[in-house]
């Protein structure tokens, strides 16, 4: 917070507690343990705590310090303030992704089957669980895949491919399931910093009239997007199209689309059903996903052995920091070679690296990212 105001500064309790003998007769004992002393000395102390009470009034009435810095607290005070200019927080969002039955041949798995990841009892970690939200026949072959959602809301429901295997529903007839690809868009409730950055871009950036600014305002005003590129003129006069990220600036899932194109125009058919104008038909759409896989040799210290898996993570770990940085920004539409490599730099434990290719790409080459395009990791590869 910025200086306090003068009616609140030195009011601590000694600083009030001096003012107050100051004031009684010199000819009247004063001294600690006096009567005098001992009366005012209770007075001092609760005036101090007015003092405190004071500060943090002040502090919670403004959204930059009602605002917390930590991911796990959610300020009232904000939510109170953003609510005057018509911002919620966001909601959690469940976690939604596909996964694989195998089994007897014509078995029904219906709607609202639950499967899960194990329970982890080396490291305490709990079990995710999801259930299916559309049902499905085996084939021929004693395969199907069902479309699944989280049954928590939050980021915990985000798990890599193959660690969902748990059949917490019984069905006959089924012998495994995985998933096998990673599921995405969970979203924990929005934090005190994002809200307040949304607050900031709606007070200081004010959309109107359905200009680029406003239809970014009430994109984002859905639980778990995470990005949104504008496209005027989309297919033409009288069309926009709208690009969205989820949290982890990925592609936004299809419950995520759906609901920002129910949010912004339902019915798609320019009568203004939705927060769009009458006029322009407005269509959402994921954004198209563009990976970025990394090969590289490298030489590692000695002082501190590592293995070739630590470095990977810790290289995949740097790029994904990095490429969630540039996500929509269509300032600098580029993946630049020499940021990858300022990312193996910056790790202690690599010394030097060489043969560094970019998408098979040997060449010190930048990648650019197209207009509703976002660049994803993909994979890393790392040898002696």
């Amino acid at each position: 917070m910025a200086d306090l105001p003068l009616y609140l500064q030195d009011q601590t309790e000694d600083e009030i507690m001096q003012r107050m003998l100051s004031r009684v007769p010199a000819d009247i004992d004063k001294s600690e343990g006096s009567f005098i002393w001992d009366a005012q000395a209770p007075v001092a102390f609760m005036l101090s705590e007015a003092a405190i009470w004071a500060q943090e009034l002040l502090r919670r009435g403004f959204a930059s310090t009602a605002a917390s810095d930590s991911d796990d607290t959610r300020s009232v005070e904000l939510d109170l303030r953003t609510a005057e200019h018509g911002i919620a927080r966001r909601e959690a969002v469940a976690a939604s992704g596909i996964v694989l039955f195998t089994g007897k041949p014509g078995t029904l798995v219906p709607e609202g089957t639950f499967v899960a990841t194990p329970t982890d009892e080396v490291s305490g970690e709990s079990s995710v669980e999801y259930v299916t939200t559309t049902a499905v026949v085996l084939d021929g072959s004693g395969v199907g895949t069902a479309t699944i959602r989280a049954v928590v809301p939050g980021k915990n429901g985000n798990v890599p491919a193959g660690v969902i295997n748990v059949m917490s529903s019984s069905v006959s007839g089924i012998s495994s399931v995985s998933n096998p690809e990673p599921t995405k868009s969970g979203a924990d409730t929005e934090s005190d910093q994002s809200l307040l950055e949304r607050f900031y871009a709606k007070i200081r950036s004010q959309g109107t009239s359905g200009n680029k600014v406003q239809y970014m305002q009430w994109a984002n005003e859905i639980a778990g997007v995470g990005g949104v590129e504008v496209v005027p003129l989309w297919k033409g006069p009288g069309t926009v199209g709208l690009y969205i990220l989820d949290t982890d600036k990925r592609a936004a899932s299809p419950e995520i689309i759906d609901a920002v194109q129910n949010h912004i125009d339902p019915t798609q058919d320019g009568q203004g059903e939705g927060l769009a104008p009458a006029g322009p038909v407005v269509t959402v759409l994921p954004a198209e996903e563009v990976p970025i896989s990394i090969s590289v040799k490298v030489q590692r210290t000695q002082e501190k052995p590592s293995t070739l898996e630590e470095i990977r993570e810790l290289i995949a770990d740097g790029v994904k920091a990095y490429l969630q940085q540039i996500a929509f920004n269509r300032k600098d539409p580029l993946v630049r070679y020499t940021r990858i490599a300022a990312v193996l730099l910056d790790i202690p434990i690599i010394v030097d690296y060489s043969d560094l290719t970019i998408n098979g790409n040997s060449e010190q080459q930048n990648i650019e990212i197209g207009s509703g395009q976002v660049a994803v990791l993909g994979t890393v590869n790392v040898s002696e």
